[in-house]
């Protein structure tokens, strides 16, 4: 049985070349000897426009790391609201129409589904796993409709209860629901209206990409390592959601109190925001490095002496980890977080730095200063510490072997030899 090849279907409306964590998972499924296949879109984020190099030459893109990839067409995200909802909406008829057509004759033990928003993403594969009748796990990875209400994309209470409807008409389709965080269940759970077994139901997080788990000696070449310095390192999307006005007001205010460097690295729609705010307060302590490759991320961290976690709170943020959690505990390196829920709760059992409640300027001040002022071995300690956590509860090779043991268990189910 432990020898057996699977064949899996990965959908994701998000894939290579777009940095998504569901590229770590094909490639880790095709090196335990798996058959993969992939059907996703034409790559467009978070740009909003067809890469160019795949339109110049798509040949290129359609096998990553021995799976197959078979791509359909659909409107690109662009910048504006509208375009954005055609593309979620032309993704999901031409993956269950096209995709259905291009994927006719070929066998599957297991469908995958990566669900980050938008949830509509999951109808192909459960349309396709109707007319093969394979199987599907959905990884929730997002809470709709609630996210949509938390961010103010919707307010409309009929509006939210039709999309509700949807949510259920998708859960109640599926295997298996993976989810994202333990605090995810519940809000699941009120969708299922048939009965879903509670082995159905697994927690499934997310793991660190490769190189974070090994931080390399040198250090990064855009910034320069100060041992005078505390630096605080923030890497990712910088967004309203990131609560940056909080964060710039602490560093504003500790300015004068001590030797702090804070370093933001990334891009996003506060990206213009931050820079006239770093200019017009006169902020040198705080460093906006812009976006950088994944690559380059395990040398900025050996340059930071704290690494950033911030989040405002709502009822959906409250029971997300954002995926940096993961990548902060397996480099080693303590963390600082401005988060409330369960992000909070991971960095408190991981004994894996200092956090303070979303927007709590006060209580995020004391927290910088009181780490600041560690020894560096105190630092050390609580890096260390985070890291034996991620090995115990988010070791990519842990959750793989779950995940293989899951399609494994479908496939009896289904009545395949197993």
């Amino acid at each position: 049985m432990s020898e057996q090849k699977l064949k899996v279907l990965i959908v994701s409306q998000y894939f290579w070349p777009e940095n998504m964590r569901v590229n770590d998972l094909v490639e880790g499924l095709v090196q335990r000897g798996h058959e993969v296949t992939v059907l996703t879109g034409w790559p467009n984020y978070p740009e909003g426009r067809v890469f160019e190099d795949y339109r110049c030459s798509p040949e290129k893109y359609a096998n990553y790391q021995g799976a197959k990839i078979v791509r359909v067409p659909f409107i690109p995200r662009g910048k504006r609201s509208i375009t954005l909802i055609l593309n979620y909406a032309s993704f999901f008829l031409s993956g269950s129409v096209l995709g259905s057509w291009k994927l006719r004759g070929q066998e599957f033990d297991a469908i995958f589904v990566y669900a980050v928003s938008p949830i509509m993403s999951a109808i192909p594969a459960l349309m396709i796993g109707k007319l093969k009748r394979v199987p599907v796990f959905i990884w929730v990875l997002d809470l709709w409709p609630e996210t949509l209400k938390a961010v103010g994309v919707l307010s409309n209470a009929r509006l939210l209860a039709l999309v509700g409807k949807g949510v259920s008409w998708i859960y109640n389709r599926a295997d298996y629901l993976l989810l994202q965080s333990t605090a995810f269940a519940a809000s699941v759970k009120q969708y299922c209206t048939r009965t879903m077994p509670s082995e159905r139901l697994v927690y499934f997080p997310s793991w660190a990409e490769d190189g974070f788990s090994k931080l390399p000696a040198e250090g990064s070449p855009l910034i320069e390592y100060d041992p005078k310095l505390f630096t605080i390192l923030f890497a990712g999307n910088l967004g309203d959601a990131q609560d940056f006005p909080a964060i710039l007001d602490v560093a504003e205010a500790l300015r004068g109190e001590m030797l702090i460097r804070w370093v933001i690295v990334g891009d996003g729609r506060m990206s213009e925001w931050l820079g006239q705010q770093v200019s017009e307060r006169g902020l040198n302590n705080v460093l906006l490095l812009g976006r950088h490759p994944l690559e380059a991320m395990p040398p900025l961290f050996t340059t930071a002496d704290a690494l950033l976690v911030s989040l405002k709170t709502n009822e959906v943020f409250e029971k997300t980890i954002p995926g940096k959690v993961q990548a902060y505990l397996a480099s080693g390196k303590p963390i600082l977080g401005m988060i409330d829920g369960e992000a909070s709760r991971v960095i408190e059992a991981a004994g894996a730095g200092l956090a303070c409640s979303s927007s709590d300027r006060a209580g995020f001040s004391k927290i910088v200063s009181q780490m600041a002022q560690m020894t560096s071995s105190q630092r050390q300690a609580m890096g260390a510490s985070g890291k034996r956590y991620y090995e115990e509860n988010f070791s990519k090779e842990k959750l793989f072997s779950n995940l293989i043991s899951l399609f494994r268990q479908a496939t009896c189910r289904n009545g395949k030899s197993c």
